[in-house]
């Protein structure tokens, strides 16, 4: 009996409770959250997306650049440059210099103006910033230009609830006709101009003197590549015309005009490029009965925004 009671102390006892662990882990975590709300759910990540590219449709979110700061030398320039409402950060004042009625008058618009510092300083720290040009002892400095992105403009005309109505200009080199399309383009309800940002025009003083202050209200959006940004936009489902003299549809026929669509216009010489007119969906023509054999961009870009503009009245 003894020996039976060693063996039988041998054996293991008893087990310890689990302390209702089993119990409440049979009690389940709840309902199941929604896909969207499951870490790592391709729903969630969608959701993530949707909500990133919300929070991202704001002005110039992602921005497309800014060009140099730029001045403007001369008294006949600065006056005309301060009367259009260029912006200006800075007029510097030769020492000494004549008063004449020009220089009054560019004293006073930009102290009406305001936001703009005035110094003084000698003829030759002007001569040293504009290179030895006839400054005249009136300098206006200009600053960097933000531009927009590309997709802003799309972006701006969907928060909107309007069709994308935007220029984009291939080649175009005259700041003069930069602003003649931005203006224009703000005249007939445009929602922005695209430049390349190589071998282009940029806003400069001269282009916001043409755009006759709209550029302050219409974004110019600067591609580093052109074909690539209007890639872009047709898979946004934007229809990108092209304006070519050559061109297989005459303009009245294009029904393109009435929904979202991007115009791209060429330079006055050379027209569009061969990659962006080959990734035009359409090549349109504007008749002329007159015979000229090309219109400026500023021009060119104005008729067809008119039709447009009529056609969505």
């Amino acid at each position: 009996m003894a020996a039976n009671n060693r063996r039988m102390s041998g054996k293991k006892g008893a087990q310890v409770g689990s302390g209702g662990q089993r119990r409440r882990g049979l009690e389940g975590k709840g309902p199941t959250p929604p896909a969207e709300m499951r870490k790592g759910h391709a729903k969630q990540r969608a959701a993530q997306a949707k909500a990133r590219r919300a929070q991202g449709r704001t002005p110039q979110r992602r921005g497309g650049g800014r060009s140099t700061s730029e001045l403007v030398v001369g008294r006949n320039p600065v006056v005309e440059a301060l009367r259009e409402g260029v912006p200006a950060s800075t007029l510097y004042v030769q020492q000494f210099i004549d008063n004449d009625e020009r220089v009054r008058e560019a004293l006073q618009l930009a102290a009406d103006r305001g936001g703009i510092n005035l110094m003084e300083a000698p003829r030759p720290e002007l001569d040293r910033m504009t290179n030895g040009l006839n400054h005249q002892g009136l300098v206006l400095q200009v600053p960097p230009y933000e531009y927009a992105h590309p997709e802003d403009l799309a972006d701006a005309a969907a928060d909107a609830g309007e069709d994308p109505l935007i220029v984009a200009l291939d080649g175009v080199t005259d700041p003069r006709n930069l602003g003649a399309v931005v203006r224009s383009v703000s005249a007939f309800g445009g929602h922005g101009v695209v430049v390349p940002e190589r071998r282009a025009a940029g806003m400069t003083a001269g282009a916001w003197k043409t755009s006759a202050g709209t550029a302050a209200r219409t974004p110019v959006a600067r591609a580093t590549n052109l074909t690539r940004a209007l890639e872009q936009y047709q898979k946004a489902g934007i229809v990108v015309v092209g304006l070519a003299a050559d061109g297989e549809v005459e303009l009245g026929e294009l029904e393109a005009l009435d929904g979202p669509v991007v115009v791209v216009v060429g330079s006055e010489g050379k027209g569009l490029s061969r990659l962006v007119g080959e990734t035009c969906d359409f090549r349109v023509r504007i008749p002329m009965p007159g015979g000229a054999e090309s219109l400026n961009a500023g021009v060119a870009a104005g008729i067809v925004l008119y039709e447009a503009a009529r056609r969505r009245a």
